[in-house]
């Protein structure tokens, strides 16, 4: 018996080292994190993990296991030049941020670029167009798209669901003895009649770290009704001080469990759920993310793990335990412990603002004169007070209307907002555009609209100030690469490209009436052209066209002559 035992313990170690050995790195540097899984980003947990290049870019990636090119994209936002692997064992292995891809897919990407006449392209491919071998170079590492500095972002894909994986569950090179971190914790008062420290508002409390835990500074904290706790939290690495993100979280009440989450992967459809799993408010309020051990109702990510009251507290006469403990993709773990009391004051409810409740289980809607709104069922996470104001505007074609207290409500889904416009011209509809207007600066920043029997109607994605402009400037063209009619580079072309309100929809240039491919990085507005012999007859005066247009259709065309 206890052989047989023996030998199906060896099987089960063999079966996991074989597991950990499936995939190879994708650099062969020391490999060094400045992003893990699940991270918390803007509006979504980041969907993979991310590799640093020792600061620069142009570093070989390789595939890290046998398979086949399934998707090539390129964006001048988001992964920027980007390859998909699938691989025999039902993953797919994602490379983001890519500087260039190996010369025979580059040549392919080139080809097709010009095909469609578009430097953005997503393109599926067949299994037996490029097949690749494990530890094979694919491309080079850059700093494309929405990057915020040289790296390799990788993701492991479920291919069947597309879910991402975790993929530090898979054996690659990443030296981690580091606990993660607390450093405050958030008490959110969660009902009309809560109180946190005699008040009736959220209040965060510093940590100290002694005997092996966190503990806070202030204990116990008083509290009355319903609260929620929320935990300021980083993950490090060996090597590195970047900031990462937690994977598990469990808190318990006097020894019973009352709240737990795991994030070892998730759907792309559920992560923008994000902004309930964290303190939303208090996170456009100090920049700070609290993630929060408790699940507001509207909340459907499916990582956790509560008792019947979703993680809200309601202590008790007395004082209790409450222990929060938190923990990384390698296993190692921190604690935070402190206590509670319930204690109360006497407080008068007080509300000066008109309040209209939507439920977040139903579609909602709001009618005046000059502004509707309407939000389906599923994208609130909670119950809204919804409160409305308008302020007048000297340098916009409508009123501004506060929908809510500025940025503090999140969505899940699109909402649809129209806003009636006022002394608009004619031929002027077709440029109005919704505006969201920061509560801090007062500028606009273009959401869209579409003119509809009288309104201009958008889909919005977060609640706030909005109001209608028009935009009737075209984008501003400057060249980067010509000086008194010569070229001042000679294997490229550059513009600088700058619109004051729409952005940029589409960029066209032509050398000698025939179309030429511009890459474009959005976040520095530059665009460049690689001369191609192959494709362009070279030495001689060229008649160069570039002609740019906003998401209002306004137009800048840039005309030169030049000698290469």
């Amino acid at each position: 018996m206890r052989k047989g035992i023996l030998i199906l313990l060896l099987l089960a170690a063999a079966l996991l080292q074989a597991q950990e050995r499936l995939y190879t790195d994708p650099l062969k540097v020391p490999l060094l994190l400045s992003g893990s899984f699940a991270e918390l980003r803007s509006n979504h947990f980041h969907s993979g993990i991310d590799f640093k290049t020792q600061g620069v870019t142009g570093l070989p990636v390789y595939a890290v296991a046998d398979g086949y090119i399934s998707r090539i994209a390129v964006s001048p936002t988001g992964y920027g030049n980007a390859l998909y692997i699938d691989h025999p064992n039902g993953t797919t292995s994602v490379y983001g941020h890519l500087q260039s891809f190996s010369p025979e897919i580059g040549k392919y990407v080139k080809e097709k670029q010009y095909e469609n006449k578009s430097f953005r392209v997503d393109l599926t491919l067949p299994p037996y167009l490029f097949p690749v071998k494990q530890d094979q170079e694919i491309a080079k590492s850059g700093n494309s798209g929405s990057s915020g500095g040289p790296h390799l972002h990788f993701e492991l894909r479920d291919t069947r669901s597309e879910e991402p994986l975790n993929p530090l569950e898979y054996g690659f090179s990443v030296v981690d003895n580091t606990p993660p971190k607390f450093f405050s914790l958030l008490v959110v008062p969660l009902s009309d009649t809560s109180q946190v420290d005699l008040q009736r508002a959220s209040k965060s409390y510093p940590v100290v770290f002694y005997d092996g835990k966190y503990h806070l500074k202030n204990n116990p904290v008083k509290v009355y009704g319903e609260v929620g706790f929320a935990v300021q939290v980083n993950d490090y690495f060996d090597g590195t001080y970047n900031k990462c993100g937690i994977i598990k979280l469990s808190a318990s009440i006097d020894g019973e469990t009352s709240f737990a989450f795991q994030l070892n992967r998730f759907s792309f459809d559920n992560s923008r759920y994000i902004n309930s799993h964290i303190d939303y408010e208090e996170y456009q309020s100090s920049k700070r993310r609290f993630v929060k051990t408790w699940v507001d109702p509207g909340n459907l990510l499916p990582v956790y793990a509560y008792n019947l009251k979703q993680g809200i507290v309601e202590a008790g006469p007395g004082t209790h335990q409450v222990e929060i403990e938190i923990e990384d993709s390698h296993g190692n773990k921190a604690e935070l412990a402190f206590k509670i009391e319930q204690k109360s004051a006497e407080i008068p409810l007080v509300n000066k603002n008109k309040v209209i409740l939507m439920p977040y289980n139903r579609d909602n809607s709001f009618e005046s004169e000059e502004c509707e709104l309407e939000i389906p069922k599923g994208a609130l996470y909670k119950n809204l007070k919804f409160t409305y104001s308008t302020r007048p505007t000297t340098d916009a074609y409508s009123s501004d209307f506060q929908l809510v207290a500025s940025k503090t409500v999140p969505l899940q889904t699109a909402v649809t907002l129209r806003i009636k416009p006022r002394n608009l011209d004619e031929k002027l509809q077709s440029k109005a555009v919704v505006v969201n207007v920061d509560s801090d600066d007062g500028s606009p920043s273009a959401v869209g609209g579409t003119y509809k029997k009288g309104w201009i109607e958008t889909d919005i994605r977060t609640l706030g100030t909005y109001a209608l402009m028009v935009d009737t400037v075209a984008p501003e063209i400057t060249p980067l690469s010509l000086e008194n009619g010569a070229l001042t580079e000679s294997s490229r072309i550059r513009f600088k490209l700058n619109d004051d309100l729409s952005g940029i929809k589409s960029i066209d240039g032509y050398l000698d009436d025939k179309w030429a491919l511009f890459e474009y990085d959005a976040k520095s507005g530059r665009i460049t052209h690689y001369f191609d012999k192959e494709r362009f007859e070279l030495g001689r005066r060229h008649n160069f066209r570039l002609v740019v247009t906003d998401y209002r259709d306004n137009t800048s065309v840039y005309k030169a002559s030049f000698w290469k």
